[in-house]
């Protein structure tokens, strides 16, 4: 290989996506979306993404939404989309979405392996 064709291949890499370590959804999770989808009448996916702010910096981004955005990468979770935005997924990347129930709480839970530091309440976090 030529230098020149040595420095085209590495400009090329550096351009490249960052591997897909996708997103994960328990099957818990898959259960308690999709019975709050039927209870709620909800048609469409669950959207997960990123937003400025909270006490940890970060902060995440739970709704429902009717249908994906044009450049959302979209995943099925045995017929649960879940929609997430380009600059989010950056921050997702490797994501498990889990839901949890104890006797003092139940909720959905983040585990990221993106974050550096979180808060107490598991909503936000430092990238």
């Amino acid at each position: 290989m030529t230098e020149l064709e040595t420095q085209a291949a590495e400009s090329n890499a550096a351009e490249q996506p960052i591997p897909n370590r996708e997103i994960q959804v328990t099957p818990k999770a898959v259960n308690k979306i999709r019975a709050t989808f039927q209870k709620m009448g909800v048609q469409g996916g669950l959207r997960l993404g990123v937003l400025g702010g909270g006490c940890s910096g970060l902060s995440y981004q739970f709704k429902f939404d009717t249908q994906p955005r044009p450049k959302d990468k979209v995943f099925d979770f045995d017929g649960v989309q879940v929609f997430v935005d380009p600059k989010s997924i950056l921050y997702l990347n490797g994501l498990t979405l889990d839901y949890k129930e104890s006797l003092m709480q139940s909720g959905f839970v983040f585990e990221n392996p993106n974050a550096k530091k979180s808060c107490g309440c598991g909503t936000s976090f430092t990238a």
